[in-house]
């Protein structure tokens, strides 16, 4: 089984294949914390996803019941409510996805 079949399967086939081969800069997935405009509560994003927008809200709506918290899609981008980095992370990671955590 090759690591796109894996992906595929461990994320009960939402995953897009990697463009580039999955090492290049441009597939990284980043995982950071923000409290920017929304009144000093903070919520975990994640970036760098190459997937459609249905997609999106799966993986969303996995991560939210993964952290046991509130988020949104919004703009391409993950937002998950409270500071999760950790488990997204390693969730992003068990899904394939090379991912980073970015910020302090």
């Amino acid at each position: 089984m090759n690591i796109d079949a894996k992906r595929k399967a461990l994320a009960g086939g939402l995953v897009a294949p990697l463009k580039g081969g999955g090492h290049g800069k441009e597939t990284m997935v980043r995982v950071g914390r923000e409290t920017q405009g929304r009144g000093g509560k903070g919520v975990t994003v994640i970036t760098g996803l190459p997937l459609a927008p249905s997609a999106l809200d799966d993986l969303a709506k996995q991560f939210k019941k993964r952290c046991g918290s509130g988020g949104s899609v919004r703009n391409g981008v993950i937002e998950i409510q409270g500071d999760h980095r950790d488990v997204l992370v390693a969730e992003l990671v068990r899904l394939g996805w090379p991912a980073k955590r970015s910020g302090g």
